[in-house]
């Protein structure tokens, strides 16, 4: 009689530290909240920073090789751990980690002068927590709880402009589309669980392809569920619709934060789900995941293009479409694992870095300009290198990046690296879809930024403000909003000089 499965119960402290501190920092300063003075609440503030940076040392010892902690040792050829901390979870655990903390740096301003900071730290923290601690996931009990607490708390980050109507209605939107994508995947979780017996990744994986015949219908719907409660997460068309509003009725730090480590929770997830749980499958979510793809691009795009026809177009907004747009672009790799092997969720892990690194950018930028013009025009950006060259020249590069064009060279590479999983896993209409979709985004991109570059516009002056002239946006710029578009655009030219940094990741693969 096989021995009954077993938990080790001793705890690799330096594997689970990453994830731990942050969460830990965040009720630190949800209790310190109640004690500092109002007039020292930036404190909080560098507490976060403070915690973020630390969190982000600790993964350097981690460097080293695999480490995994919270395991089963059952009488099988599969070991079955609940958390593990291999090169994947270390590579999105840095994009996760450092988002956030950019973020924060972006968020000093506002706390102090909008935001209640001590909720909003604690809040921000905690949902950077979950995202950390979601990559290392390895059972699908620990990847819900994950993708909640980073979920959660971001509902109420959005809602966070107290007396903001179009704020309030964000968050509300979100969250009832959210809760109701998590029911789905807790439904589909289940299913699964129901057929197979058991939740750790890796067995689920085994079990899947002897699972009985009376039982097969049941695992293929919780499978398809699964799928779609994370495609939500990853705003993959027609999931995406709170997208827009969200963003826009968001915090600028917060639209920032969700465009990226949000992004990243809900592609992490559909990454462990299909190619580590789900390989029985790929049959299933491998189409599925290449038209979700070709959809989400194209109508992100198409969106954006709408978004240029008014002169009154939002800057968010149109990041906003933007992100739905590249989320297709990271949707390829990942359908490419169906049919050419799992090397090929290196080639998302790349083009999710890259896009990381310019759209936090972009959007410190945009949270910079706002602060002199708080509707955030696009038409605000004119003759924006008049005012402030450098800003507008940051500015245009992040642009070029997002569109792959010349100085951006990452951009131009992740985008080679995508569009080659594409043809080496057959998918050639994929890679002529995401062709067609690049040339379609040059237009508002391109668009963008020779706006910076022309002379500003000359209009009647009412109540003595002459329409559409920029103001300056040099004066009063706060040094922590200064600091993040520096190192944004510091990243940003690194990766362009030396892209084999995020591409090695293409060449060799993940898992």
């Amino acid at each position: 009689m096989a021995a009954a499965p077993t938990l080790v119960q001793s705890v690799d402290w330096l594997t689970i530290a990453p994830p731990t501190l942050t969460a830990v920092v965040a009720l630190v300063i949800l209790v310190a909240d109640l004690f500092v003075p109002q007039e020292r609440k930036q404190l909080l503030g560098w507490t976060a920073i403070g915690g973020l940076v630390a969190a982000l040392v600790l993964l350097v010892p981690l460097r080293a090789g695999d480490r995994s902690t919270f395991c089963l040792t059952p009488d099988t050829q599969v070991r079955a751990c609940s958390y593990t901390a291999d090169q994947f979870t270390l590579v999105i655990q840095f994009l996760v980690l450092g988002g956030a903390l950019l973020t924060a740096l972006l968020s000093l301003a506002d706390t102090r002068e909008k935001l209640p900071a001590g909720e909003y730290w604690f809040l921000l923290l905690s949902s950077a927590a979950g995202a950390a601690l979601l990559p290392a996931s390895r059972d699908l009990a620990t990847l819900v709880v994950a993708l909640e607490v980073a979920s959660l708390p971001a509902f109420a980050l959005v809602g966070l402009k107290r007396g903001d109507r179009m704020s309030s209605e964000s968050a509300l939107k979100f969250f009832l589309s959210s809760v109701t994508a998590t029911a789905v995947t807790l439904l589909g979780v289940s299913f699964v669980y129901a057929a197979t017996g058991t939740l750790h990744l890796t067995e689920v994986a085994q079990r899947l392809g002897d699972v009985p015949g009376q039982l097969q219908t049941l695992a293929q719907t919780g499978v398809v569920l699964t799928l779609v409660g994370f495609a939500f997460k990853t705003a993959a068309v027609p999931f995406h619709f709170w997208v827009p509003d969200t963003y826009v009725g968001a915090p600028v730090p917060v639209a920032a934060y969700l465009s990226v480590v949000g992004k990243a929770v809900g592609f992490t997830g559909l990454i462990l789900v299909t190619v580590v749980a789900f390989p029985t499958y790929a049959d299933v979510w491998g189409p599925a995941l290449a038209v979700l793809a070709a959809l989400t691009m194209t109508v992100g795009n198409v969106a954006a293009l709408r978004q240029v026809a008014t002169r009154r177009w939002s800057a968010v907004r149109l990041l906003a479409w933007s992100s739905v747009a590249q989320a297709g672009y990271l949707l390829v790799p990942i359908a490419s694992a169906a049919y050419s092997g799992n090397d090929q969720i290196g080639a998302t892990v790349a083009y999710a870095l890259m896009y990381a690194v310019v759209n936090l950018g972009a959007f410190a930028v945009v949270a910079l300009v706002g602060r002199s013009h708080p509707e955030n025009r696009i038409s605000d950006y004119r003759g924006l290198y008049a005012q402030s060259p450098a800003t507008a020249l940051v500015l245009g590069f992040f642009l070029l990046n997002l569109a792959g064009l010349p100085p951006g060279i990452i951009g131009l590479f992740a985008k080679v690296t995508v569009f080659s999983s594409a043809v080496d896993a057959g998918l050639g209409w994929l890679a002529v879809i995401m062709g067609v979709n690049v040339v379609i985004a040059l237009y508002y991109y391109l668009r963008w930024t020779a706006l910076l570059f022309r002379a500003p516009e000359t209009a009647p002056e009412t109540e003595g403000v002459t329409e559409g002239e920029p103001r300056p946006v040099r004066a009063g710029a706060p040094t922590p909003i200064t600091l993040a578009i520096a190192l944004t655009a510091v990243a940003g030219v690194v990766l362009s000089g030396y892209p084999q940094f995020a591409l090695r990741f293409a060449a060799k693969g993940l898992f």
